[in-house]
């Protein structure tokens, strides 16, 4: 049996609907019929019936002062749901699978510092909360950093200056390292992870032994696989960067 290309099974009218909303990208907040027929080189009576299906449906609403046409509620709830679709969450767990499998390491999500497991974890000696240190918009919680670092561990970074340096390094390479310094011999390594907003929504660490996830296997191995897994990760949650 010979399978069909899927173009085959287009139906005009409803990609002529679609067109008709994707007109209104760009900032376009209404739309007259003539206008549209222009643009889609439709005849009006052809645009007309379009839009009508559309209002009944909810998509297009007219202005009834100006008489043009601007996109209704239904987009709205449309998108709404798109983005409950592409949470953090459900986008997350095939990816931490996959990165698990491969690095055979556990592997987590963490929100402003929390991770999915439900623990609280210190900004200042963890690989997500140093991500979420850097990555936050305008300084995010660098800004709220105490004078005094509560020390975890002989290896926990207690000087702010020498923090605010090892920042710096973090920006530049994209990602975050935690070496025992917030529990003996346990390494971290975390990167951010932005939506379609282009905000920080989180991180994506991987955390195992010091003598496996020791510097060199981090810079060769490590890390790089997680920033590909970090950077699919915003891709599927809407962020082109």
């Amino acid at each position: 049996m010979v399978r069909r290309e899927k173009s085959n099974y287009v139906i005009q009218s409803v990609s002529h609907a679609l067109d008709v909303l994707e007109q209104f990208n760009g900032g376009v907040d209404e739309i007259g019929v003539t206008e549209l027929s222009k643009r889609l080189k439709l005849h009006k009576n052809n645009v007309f019936r379009l839009l009508a299906t559309l209002e009944a449906r909810g998509y297009i609403e007219q202005n009834k002062v100006s008489e043009n046409y601007r996109l209704g509620l239904k987009c709205l709830q449309l998108g709404q749901t798109f983005i409950k679709q592409m949470g953090l969450l459900l986008q997350s767990k095939t990816i931490l699978e996959e990165l698990a499998r491969n690095m055979k390491e556990s592997v987590f999500v963490a929100v402003r510092v929390v991770s999915f497991l439900g623990t609280a974890l210190p900004a200042h000696c963890t690989a997500p909360g140093k991500v979420h240190l850097v990555f936050e918009p305008e300084g995010g919680l660098s800004q709220s950093l105490p004078e005094r670092l509560e020390r975890y561990t002989d290896k926990t970074i207690v000087d702010r200056k020498v923090l605010l340096e090892q920042m710096k390094e973090i920006g530049e390479s994209g990602y975050a390292v935690e070496l025992g310094e917030f529990t003996e011999d346990v390494s971290a390594v975390a990167v951010p992870i932005r939506d379609y907003t282009r905000t920080l929504v989180g991180s994506l660490a991987i955390v195992g032994p010091g003598h496996r996830l020791n510097p060199e296997s981090i810079k060769n191995d490590i890390a790089p696989a997680v920033i590909r897994a970090g950077n699919e990760l915003s891709k599927r949650l809407g962020y082109s960067g």
